[in-house]
Parts: structure tokens; C-alpha cells; sequence
């Protein structure tokens, strides 16, 4: 190791241990050094990636560019359809990636060059020579750029492949699945915070409760994705994941996730991470904006040796605002750094770190009044702001582990473990006298430390029998989860909603009277094979099987503890199969038709009823067929589908307690559209419409709606770059999001307003050299109107959305 690299990751552990809260104006000083320092050691290796160790064979063209991609950490932008069935030589030796792309190209009609950005472009040999022969005339030849799709600076607003849908390389148009990517480019269009403001265009996909910051719960297809979040597709229970290290957003929809193991039918929320590079990158962006708020990320990446096997990548994160709600505040520090070790040509080792710490007041919003949200103030805080501030700790740790076999055949084996501690006091409301606006509340303190380990073993290949083609997938994974929770139970006297009064005692001096400890654990085994057909016709069957178990025990008293809790414990086993078949038509490389069918084991049974037994499990199975379409060279994407959705065992939490009961059984039946992608040169948008028909149909709340599912939604937003040479570097955009009237819980005593928001952005980039200065403005809810998000499923528990609001940034990257 060189002694700048040393150096330099002696000052980096330094300055990252320096990581401790400081007042808002040390972070861009802070985050400047730890960034900037990282090209001395690039400047020290200008020739660091010059020659690289190749072992790529003969073969088709496309496999041995993907390999070279692979091997040397670059990007390579191609047409795949164009040069299928040609033929390279293959590479073998120590080469820089030119020579080696060369030598990969040899009479194949193909040449390179680099884009803007720096990264490769395939381009045909005779629309370069051209530029060159000026004694002869030459047609007129259409060049369409294709840019890697995580390349910084991408502007596309499309994907054509989404690794969570079928944990493969499948096309999202060969995919028998609903999925949507929301890519980088949008969320910084729409300068995203939280995972909320990224799934907002995704059809059929809503907010639910937030506890003010605590962890984010959403409704896709009618039903709630249990405080689930997935990241790189590990499971992160109750917590909300900052976005500072995400590369794009992958929605599946529906009990299609169940390749996942237990999980809601409604489907799943994917963060994709953003992943080391070779090519060195720097950006840090600042913005600022209304209610004080405040942030600074930084984003680095580059080799560490000068063979280029080892990689790095580092984001950080600052955030601190303030509330439009009274009392409200949210404080977050985030680290990420990622190491890349390409141990062989062959096997990849990817190591990743979190670290996060988030400080924020829990806040239940509002009640309701009659058949609608109460009418106070939405600044209205109806909890304990002396006590109610809480604190959530996560660190994280991934490996990942790959070896490719042949260009057929690879094995990824993975492990991450989560350690989650959370301090969590809240004051709640749980009856109100609607005449003098007296609210009965209670009190709830949380302390729990977790520990969450998960590991998976993916096979995939891809081979012929008889003419046929398949490509399969066999894997296990584990999950288990293991938390301890000390807390306090208590009366926390009245407040009138209409002229609140705090008390002036602290309700978490009290000592713990409720203890609990469980642990939740599955094995599951799965498989799935896809065969095509004809080149047109791809019928994809598989399934997965679950050994699952669920261990909690509860104590009550004061004379109780931990021990009790744990010597009380209730065992419930769940084993089951669930099916997994779809088929796909692709009659012309533009258009697909697709079905499914698929049951999943859902995770109802983390959950306990007053008498601590655990709840039977939740079965989803889901019938959805529809067709994708792929525009204008696969600029402009888009995937229509009608789903029949039917949840069993369905639950819900008592309003103030950490009990629920079982209310039966629903369905969610409607039609999802989106449309996303480039119209016409410098116009991108995305459309989404859903028809969401979610009803009880088993139970005490037989016929009613589900809580927070809106019948009718829709959403627009465009961006347009301009396209004039005075003009160049600016950007506008604007959006509109609706949702029709819902019901607030499983009553459907009272209903949520419809209500729509106006969102706009201007952006502009001049040209400085070769680094890229990006100057934007962002309005939300332009037309001030009054918001809800989503309730806990009572009449006490109501999100309230934010005003009118503005975020400025400055983002620098080079």
C-alpha cells in the first residue's frame, strides 16, 4: 500500500470519528476535508487504472463487453439489439481499458469514444469515418448516445432492468411482474429526502404513519408495508433509510415479492445503494430551505491501488431542521463508506458500512372530529414536547461475495447484519370528548436494543435444452431477528385540542412496568426458472418454501423484568409453500404481455394480541395480468396491469398499546398505469394513474374500505431541459399529485380529504471546465393547500402534510 493511501485513510478515521454533533455551519468544512483530501491520493495515481488484468473468452460481443464492464469497474453504453450476433476474439492479459475495448472490437464494424461524462460510448466505425472524408458525401446517420444507467449525471428518467423483481438480470420487458425504478435523475429533480418523496411517483403506492421520523410505513395495493424497508434487498424493520448513498428506488408490486420471504402482499420498497467505481468522482451538494432546514452530503468514489482491484465509495450526510410542527425537529448523521475488492477476474468481494443517528420529535399529528380531520391549527401538537424526543441508532454491516463461473453461471453469497437502538417516549391519544375537545391520553417509552442477521446464497444460470432457453435461479436465505424492549405504560392525563396545556413533569422518570422480548427467524428455500419460448413467448415457475418461527414474551409490573418476559415466551411455527408462475408475450421488441399468479407468506404474525399470544400468519395471493410497452429506442417506458389481491389474517394495532387484534380478511382489486421516460428531445416525464378497490370482505368491518387507500390517484410531473444554445444548462419542472378521499380506519367513522399538490423546480448548470456546477430550486405545494398523510388506522393519529415550502442547493461534482 502506498504511503498516501495510508495517509489518506489515517486522515479519513480521524475525520469521521470526528462525526459528533457540532453546530449546523462546521459540517460544510468538515465534509469539504473529508471529500477533498480523497484526489491527492487520485492525483498521486493518474496512472493507477492504466492496465488491468483481463481473462474474458471468445464469444458473442455483448458477453465480452459486459465482462470488461465487469472487470475493470467502468461503464459501457450500448445498444445491446444492434450488435447481437457478433462475435469477439476475446481478452486475455494485463491491458488499459482503450487497448482493451480495441482489441474486443476487432471487425465488428464498432468503435469507441467517451462521452461528456467520461464514460465509454459503442458507436459504428462508418459514422466516425465519416467525419473524416470530406471527398465523399455520406448519408445522413441517426447516432442515439446510450449512457450507463447509474452513471453520475444520467439524466434519463428509464430503466430497462430492475435487479429485485426476479433477483436476475431479467429485462423489466421480459419480466412477468409489475415493477417500477425510480432512478437517480429523478430524485435529484425533485431533491428527494426520504424514501416518501421518492415513491410518490409510483402508482398505487400512499403514505402511511410516520411517528414523526421514527420509520415509514406506506400502503401499496391497499395494504401496509408493516414498517418494512428493504435495502440492496436485506430487511430493515422500523426504520426511516436516508437517501444520501441511494442510487434508484425499485417498487415490486403485490405478493410477487414473495421471493423475499415473509412479507406483505401489497409488494415491497427496494433501495438500490450506489455501488464503488473506477473512475474517480467527487460531488458535494448544500442546500438549504424553509423551517431551518439544513444539509450537506458528499459523494466520492475512485480506486485505491493502482492495479484498480480495490475500489472505494464514501457518502455522508448532515440534515437538521425544524418542524412546521410545533416542537418539531429532525437531526441526522449518516456515514456510508463501501469497499470493492476484485479479488480475480472472476470473484468480487463488496464490503458496506452504515452508520446513522437520528435525533427527532415523535409527533402523532392531529385527531379526528365527527367524520373528518379535526379543524385546528396544523402546527397543532397534541403530545408531550418535554418528553416525546426521540433517538434511533442503526449500524450496519454487509459482505457480499460473487463469483462468476463462465459467462453463464454465477454464485453470490451475502451476509448483513443490523444493529438497531431506539429510545422511543410518545404521548397518545385514545378517547376525546368531542364536545369540550378534551383528549384522554396515554404515555408509552420504548428502550430497545436489535439485532438483526440475514444471509443468502443466490445461484443463477443460463443454459438450452432442446432449442429451449432457461435462465434459473435457486437460493436460501436466513432472517433472524432477536429485540429486547424495557418500557413504561402509564396514564398521561388530558389536553384540549382546541387550547393545548403541557404538563411540567417528565412522564420517562418512571421506572419500566412493561417488558418484552422476541425474536422472529425463517429459513426459506427457493427456485424459480424462466423459459423462453420462440424468442417471444417467456414462462416463468418457481416457488418458495418457509420455515418460520416466532418467540415473544411480555411481562407486566413494576416487580417484573426482562427475565420474566423472556421465561413467559410464546412459540408459534409457520411452514408453507408458496407458488410463484408467470408468463410473457413479446410479440415485437416494443411490446409485452404479461400475467402472474403468486401466493406469499406475510408477517402478521410479528405481531401479538393483549393476552401476548402471537396472531395467526397473513397469507397473500395475487392474480395480475396486463402489458408493457418500451417507446422510441426504450426512451419512454411503460407498464398498464389489473390485479386481484386477497390478504388473510389481516391485523391492527390498538390505538396507544403495542397489542393488536385480527379483523379478518380483505381484498384489493384495480388498474395501475405508468408512463416514464423522454418524449422529445429535452422533455422527460412520469404519469401514474391507480384504481385501487380495497375492501374488508371478512370480519367486524365487513364492506368497508381499507384505512388510507385512496379509490382514485394519479400523479404528473415534467421536466424540460433546454434545448436553445443560449439556454443551455437551464432547466425547469413542474408536478401535480392527487388522491381521491380515505377512509381513516377500519370503521370508516371519518374520511381524509381529497387533496392535491403542486410541485416546481428550476436548475441551472453552466459549463466550468471539467466539473459540473448545479444551481436549483425546488417549491412544494405551491398552492399552500392543507395535506394529510396517513393514520395509524384510529381516530387519533393523523399525519398532517407541510405547507408551502423551498429548497435551495448548490451541488459541485468533478
Amino acid at each position: 500500500m502506498s504511503v498516501q493511501i495510508k495517509q489518506y485513510l489515517s486522515t479519513a478515521r480521524h475525520q469521521i470519528n470526528a462525526l459528533q454533533p457540532k453546530p449546523a455551519w462546521h459540517w460544510p468544512f468538515l465534509i469539504f476535508a473529508l471529500l477533498f483530501s480523497l484526489p491527492c491520493i487520485g492525483s498521486a495515481q493518474t496512472q493507477a487504472v492504466e492496465t488491468i488484468q483481463y481473462h474474458i473468452p471468445a464469444g458473442t460481443l455483448d458477453q465480452a463487453l459486459n465482462r470488461l464492464a465487469q472487470q475493470s469497474g467502468i461503464a459501457i453504453s450500448m445498444n445491446a439489439d444492434k450488435i447481437k450476433g457478433l462475435t469477439s476474439p476475446g481478452l486475455n492479459g494485463a491491458h488499459s481499458v482503450e487497448a482493451g475495448l480495441k482489441q474486443l472490437l476487432q471487425n465488428s464494424g464498432y468503435t469507441f469514444e467517451k462521452n461528456a461524462a467520461g464514460y465509454i460510448l459503442v458507436q459504428k466505425q462508418s459514422e466516425q469515418s465519416s467525419l473524416h472524408q470530406d471527398a465523399i458525401k455520406m448519408p445522413e446517420v441517426k447516432v442515439i448516445d446510450f449512457m450507463d444507467p447509474d452513471a453520475p449525471g444520467n439524466p434519463s428518467y428509464t430503466r430497462t432492468q430492475s435487479s429485485t423483481a426476479s433477483k436476475t438480470n431479467l429485462p423489466i420487458m421480459k419480466t412477468p411482474i409489475s415493477v417500477q425504478v425510480v432512478p437517480r435523475a429523478v430524485l435529484e429533480d425533485q431533491q428527494a429526502v426520504q424514501v416518501e418523496d421518492a415513491v410518490r411517483n409510483v402508482s398505487g403506492v400512499f403514505p402511511g404513519f410516520t411517528f414523526g421520523g421514527l420509520s415509514e410505513e406506506f400502503m401499496i395495493r391497499g395494504f401496509n408495508s408493516g414498517f418494512l424497508s428493504y435495502r440492496d434487498g436485506f430487511r430493515f424493520p422500523a426504520a426511516r433509510l436516508s437517501l444520501a448513498n441511494i442510487e434508484r428506488v425499485e417498487v415490486v408490486k403485490g405478493a410477487a415479492a414473495n421471493l423475499y420471504g415473509q412479507i406483505e402482499p401489497g409488494g415491497m420498497i427496494n433501495l438500490i445503494t450506489k455501488r464503488p467505481q473506477a473512475q474517480r468522482h467527487y460531488s458535494l451538494n448544500q442546500q438549504f430551505g424553509s423551517y431551518g432546514q439544513y444539509q450537506t452530503r458528499a459523494d466520492a468514489t475512485g480506486a485505491l491501488n493502482e492495479s484498480g482491484t480495490l475500489l472505494y465509495r464514501l457518502n455522508v450526510e448532515y440534515l437538521k431542521k425544524d418542524s412546521f410542527r410545533d416542537f418539531g425537529f429532525h437531526e441526522r448523521i449518516f456515514v456510508a463508506p463501501s469497499l470493492t475488492w476484485k479479488i480475480a477476474p472472476s470473484t468480487k468481494l463488496d464490503i458496506d458500512f452504515m452508520y446513522s443517528n437520528e435525533d427527532f420529535m415523535e409527533d402523532y399529528g392531529i385527531v379526528a372530529l365527527g367524520n373528518r380531520p379535526a379543524r385546528v391549527p396544523r402546527s397543532r401538537f397534541l403530545g408531550e414536547p418535554r418528553v416525546d424526543k426521540s433517538s434511533l441508532q442503526l449500524y450496519n454491516t454487509a459482505a457480499t461475495l460473487t463469483h462468476v463461473f463462465n459467462d453463464n453461471w454465477q454464485v453470490r453469497s451475502r451476509f448483513n447484519h443490523l444493529r438497531r437502538d431506539t429510545v422511543d417516549p410518545q404521548t397518545t391519544g385514545f378517547d376525546l370528548n368531542e364536545l369540550t375537545g378534551e383528549l384522554q391520553r396515554g404515555f408509552y417509552q420504548g428502550n430497545s436494543t436489535g439485532d438483526t442477521f440475514m444471509g443468502t446464497v443466490d445461484i443463477t444460470g443460463r443454459f438450452q435444452t432442446a432449442g429451449i432457453e432457461h435462465n434459473v435461479l435457486a437460493g436460501w436465505d436466513y432472517y433472524g431477528s432477536f429485540s429486547k424492549v424495557k418500557s413504561i405504560i402509564s396514564d398521561a392525563g388530558s389536553i384540549n385540542i382546541f387550547r393545548p396545556r403541557y404538563n411540567n413533569f417528565n412522564l420517562a422518570l418512571q421506572p419500566n412496568n412493561f417488558f418484552i422480548d422476541s425474536r422472529t427467524e425463517w429459513n426459506g428455500v427457493y427456485f424459480q426458472d424462466q423459459i423462453t419460448l420462440f424468442d417471444k413467448l417467456h414462462i416463468m415457475g418457481g416457488g418458495r418454501y418457509d420455515w418460520a418461527s416466532r418467540d415473544v414474551g411480555t411481562a407486566f409490573g413494576v416487580d417484573q423484568s426482562l427475565a420474566d418476559a423472556s421465561a413467559a415466551i410464546n412459540k408459534v411455527n409457520n411452514a408453507r409453500f408458496s407458488p410463484r408462475t408467470g408468463i410473457v408475450y413479446q410479440p415485437w421488441e416494443w411490446l409485452s404481455f404479461f400475467g402472474n399468479y403468486v401466493q406469499s407468506l406475510g408477517t402478521a404474525n410479528t405481531a401479538f394480541d393483549v393476552a401476548g399470544n402471537t396472531l395467526e400468519p397473513q397469507i397473500g395471493e395475487q392474480f395480475e395480468g396486463g402489458f408493457k410497452t418500451s417507446l422510441f429506442d426504450g426512451r419512454l417506458n411503460s407498464n398498464v396491469a389489473y390485479y386481484h389481491l386477497t390478504k388473510k389474517n389481516l391485523s391492527l394495532r390498538v390505538p396507544g398499546q403495542p397489542f393488536s387484534v385480527a379483523v379478518g380478511e380483505a381484498r384489493s382489486q384495480g388498474v395501475e398505469v405508468d408512463i416514464s421516460g423522454q418524449i422529445t428531445n429535452g422533455l422527460s416525464l412520469i404519469l401514474t394513474y391507480a384504481y385501487t378497490d380495497a375492501k374488508v370482505t371478512k370480519g367486524d368491518n365487513q364492506g368497508n374500505r381499507l384505512w388510507n387507500v385512496p379509490k382514485q390517484s394519479g400523479s404528473l410531473w415534467a421536466r424540460y431541459d433546454m434545448q436553445s444554445e443560449v439556454l443551455r444548462g437551464l432547466s425547469v419542472g413542474a408536478g401535480i399529485y392527487a388522491q381521491g378521499r380515505r377512509a381513516g380506519d377500519p370503521e370508516n367513522t371519518f374520511y381524509l380529504p381529497s387533496q392535491a399538490r403542486v410541485d416546481a423546480m428550476v436548475r441551472y448548470q453552466p459549463k466550468l471546465m471539467n466539473s459540473r456546477l448545479s444551481l436549483q430550486l425546488n417549491a412544494y405545494n405551491l398552492a399552500n393547500s392543507t395535506l394529510y398523510g396517513g393514520t395509524l388506522g384510529d381516530r387519533f393519529s393523523l399525519n398532517v402534510g407541510a405547507p408551502r415550502t423551498f429548497v435551495g442547493s448548490i451541488r459541485y461534482s468533478m
